[in-house]
């Protein structure tokens, strides 16, 4: 098995302790891309928001108006000049009302279409930013972590685009609307509002603060507890072969208490946050009534920006009271629903500065100017670049003078006294040198962690050394453009990685451009013909849960006709035939070995039986090459590797 030199995984940021908020830049952040992305719509969506809250605040300037006129003919003691005076008003009001209504259905449409729409732009550039992640952020994050991103994190972010933010616009709007409205009828009963709001603010600041530090945890446990059911999910058969169940529902119940704890202090601050509010709104209602009356009684001036245009009476009226009353409630109402989207916003911005996180994660670096050619040769043998595809390759080397020289692709490596870490002071691999010749076949043998999958790793340039160099038909591989370099190389892994497709699109996958035919050879040369045309559909049977319908020797001769297809000048083997049992093995070796023919291949192998006709044996241990040599020079040392081929003799 190969070995796994990953980088432990390390905190993904503070758990959340006392003091912890969200940063506010996530929102500011968010709003930019918003609006980014929809400049006409949103401001539209926004205008008409911003209409229907002015028209929810309007009623109680139409309220005051129809009682004053009401109150006025009631003392005057004429009703016959009322009607045209009052019809008019009622009917203007709901005129008012239909705009209103057309203008909320249309924000609503809107809404919907900009927050599927962002959503789709975010999960898109998650995705591709992630394609251009280096290996080692794979390596370092369970995968139902990133998964989450996807679902979790993705769904928390719709509820405060399409509910929260516009809930918090409107409200706003109206709580602004109404407090004019209220100061032009009377200041000192406003003066009371703002005394009761304040006391919600307060209590919102309080309560709203935890609930914020809570949801950020809640996040995090969340896509904790989707990773460890994936991890779960995916090691069933080894969990029941050992009879683990026990011990897998003891981890999960740690695992889900941590989510419960977390979630359950978010939501019970944010769901007592509403009903706090509502009450102090409902004890504010009743002092506001209660006020007016004692300045209904006691014939209180009227202190107001409308007495002082000279528009209404001289002392409170009860057509002012009345609709303060409303207006009163209708503001706390609002300030309510303000208090309500707290739990929404905080983990919305939770999701919203985990999905930017990824997104601001560094893309592999590439700094490569070598690139991979078709070539052609002219009548004098020198190499030119040709347009068409020909079979043959070449390195296109662009130098500073502006000159450019071509060297043909023939698979020479060289590995020359390299050092490498995945972890800075922890190395895994010292003063290794390799050299492989075109069409030469270098096996890596030693224990697992020994370095021998460190090494093809550095190949592919998954990961960057740390001294010494690696070469590539003479050039080094840092000039060369990574998509180029591993173009020119192919890989079967030990762990099969099949795709949602039927059997030709996963061998296919090898090289996109390949024909049927082309796919079926490859198929045919490593023996994997005989078993496909025995499927169902044959080529065209459709394979999903990574080939869970195929053996798993089945799922490797299809990897290794992915990689056959390819037909790359190098070929990398990580433990090809180890899934396969000994009569597949004897199949698959002789489509290998004419894979392998005019290559250079570099094998790592448990079993030794299929590294002896190999040209260099290299024998790692704890990452320095001991031994190195053919198999009967090596036998005949009597060294590690006599030692480990007689072993596995005697197993045999």
């Amino acid at each position: 098995m190969a070995e796994k030199n990953h980088v432990p995984r390390g905190p993904r940021g503070p758990r959340g302790g006392p003091g912890v908020r969200v940063d506010p830049g996530v929102l500011k952040r968010l709003l930019k891309l918003l609006f980014k992305s929809y400049p006409v719509l949103l401001p539209l969506t926004m205008a008409c928001i911003i209409f229907s809250s002015v028209t929810a605040a309007a009623p109680a300037v139409f309220q005051q108006q129809v009682i004053e006129d009401i109150r006025n003919f009631y003392e005057a003691g004429d009703w016959s000049a009322a009607a045209p005076v009052i019809i008019p008003k009622v009917i203007f009001l709901a005129v008012f009302y239909a705009l209103s209504l057309i203008s909320v259905t249309i924000h609503t449409q809107l809404m919907a279409f900009i927050t599927q729409g962002f959503l789709n732009k975010m999960r898109v550039k998650m995705f591709d930013g992630m394609q251009n992640l280096p290996i080692k952020y794979f390596d370092t994050h369970k995968h139902g972590d990133i998964m989450s991103y996807y679902t979790n994190d993705i769904d928390t972010l719709r509820e405060l685009i399409s509910r929260a933010l516009p809930t918090l616009l409107q409200a706003s709007i109206i709580v602004v609307s109404v407090f004019f409205i209220m100061i032009f009828y009377s200041v000192p009963m406003t003066l009371v509002v703002i005394l009761g709001v304040a006391a919600m603010f307060f209590t919102t600041k309080k309560i709203g603060g935890g609930s914020a530090k809570y949801f950020m945890r809640q996040q995090k446990s969340v896509a904790k507890t989707e990773g460890f059911v994936q991890e779960m999910m995916d090691g069933q058969k080894v969990i029941k072969i050992f009879n683990h169940e026990d011990k897998c529902r003891e981890d999960f119940n740690k695992v889900n208490d941590e989510l419960y704890h977390d979630s359950f202090r978010a939501h019970a601050y944010a769901n007592s946050l509403g009903p706090i509010i509502q009450n102090i709104g409902n004890v504010l209602y009743v002092i506001i009534a209660t006020v007016g009356g004692l300045l209904l009684l006691l014939g209180a001036p009227s202190i107001s920006i409308r007495r002082l245009l000279g528009i209404g009476a001289a002392v409170i009226t009860v057509d002012i009271v009345i609709p303060f009353l409303n207006m009163s409630k209708q503001f706390a109402g609002n300030i309510n629903q303000l208090s309500q989207q707290i739990n929404t916003v905080a983990m919305g911005l939770a999701g919203a500065k985990r999905i930017f996180d990824v997104m601001d994660e560094s893309p592999e670096v590439d700094d490569g100017y070598v690139t991979l050619v078709n070539m052609e040769t002219d009548e004098n043998g020198n190499i030119t670049e040709s347009d068409e595809r020909t079979g043959k390759w070449a390195w296109r080397h662009p130098h500073s003078d502006g000159t450019v020289t071509y060297t043909e692709l023939k698979g020479d490596v060289t590995l020359d006294h390299v050092d490498f870490s995945y972890v800075e002071g922890k190395p895994v691999l010292f003063d290794v040198s390799v050299y492989a010749k075109p069409g030469q076949k270098v096996a890596f043998v030693g224990a697992t962690g020994a370095g021998k999958t460190t090494i093809t790793n550095l190949l592919n340039r998954f990961y960057d050394i740390a001294d010494g160099k690696i070469r590539y038909d003479g050039i080094n591989i840092n000039k060369i453009k990574k998509s180029d370099l591993r173009r020119s190389l192919g890989i079967v892994l030990q762990d099969t990685n099949l795709f949602t497709g039927s059997v030709l699109e996963n061998i296919r996958y090898g090289r996109i451009e390949a024909t049927d035919d082309e796919c079926i050879a490859a198929a045919k040369l490593v023996g994997a013909d005989d078993f496909i045309t025995r499927l169902p559909e044959g080529y065209s049977t459709e394979l999903s849960n990574n080939g869970a319908n195929l053996s798993q020797g089945q799922r490797q001769l299809i990897a290794i006709a992915r990689a056959a297809v390819a037909d790359p000048p190098v070929m990398i083997l990580d433990e090809a035939t180890s899934s396969i049992d000994t009569r597949t093995e004897a199949i698959v070796q002789r489509g290998m070995d004419k894979l392998m023919e005019s290559r250079t291949v570099f094998v790592i192998a448990h079993r030794l039986s299929t590294v002896k006709n190999s040209d260099v044996i290299m024998v790692l241990d704890h990452g320095r090459i001991i031994e190195r040599g053919n198999h009967e020079k090596l036998i005949a040392d009597k060294g590690t590797y006599y030692q480990l081929y007689m072993g596995a003799f005697e197993l045999e």
